[in-house]
Formats: structure tokens, C-alpha cells, sequence
């Protein structure tokens, strides 16, 4: 995607993060913006109550990385410890 009208702005990250996202390109001109867009599209907007708000998506993107990094058990994991 072109987006050559679009302003445009610079965040930091380290070179092993930007390595890291470097990896996930589908091509060589496909850009970070492109990327990021697609990474953001991962995270749902709604359910069928509605709109998630931004704090829910924050929380939301906690709890995966909690789960993630052991500090949180997912609802398999607690149903098979209880016995469910």
C-alpha cells in the first residue's frame, strides 16, 4: 500500500525489535506502516455486544501476554486443575 499523502512520523524502537518486525514483512516494499496495520487488525474491535473501549483492548493485550509469559493460566488450564 501507497501512502504517500499521509503524514507521517518516527517512533523509536531497538534494532531487535525493528529486526523482529523486519521478519513479519510479507516483502521488501512492504512498509512498517503496512505491517503494523496488519498487526493491529489482529486484535478484535467488538464482539457482539459491541465496540470493545481502548482500555478493554489494553487489558486485553495484558492478559494474552500474561497468559503468555506464565503469570496467568488460560481457562483450559484452570477447568483441567479443578477437574472440569
Amino acid at each position: 500500500m501507497l501512502r504517500c499523502s499521509m503524514a507521517t512520523t518516527t517512533i523509536h524502537v531497538s534494532a531487535s525489535t525493528r529486526d523482529r518486525l523486519a521478519r513479519l514483512k510479507s516483502d521488501s516494499g512492504e512498509t512498517y506502516d503496512d505491517l503494523l496495520l496488519k498487526l493491529i487488525a489482529l486484535i478484535p474491535e467488538g464482539d457482539e455486544e459491541g465496540r470493545f473501549i481502548d482500555a478493554f483492548h489494553v487489558g486485553l493485550l495484558k492478559a494474552r501476554l500474561d497468559v503468555r509469559g506464565g503469570r496467568l493460566a488460560d481457562h483450559a488450564k484452570v477447568r483441567k486443575q479443578l477437574g472440569l
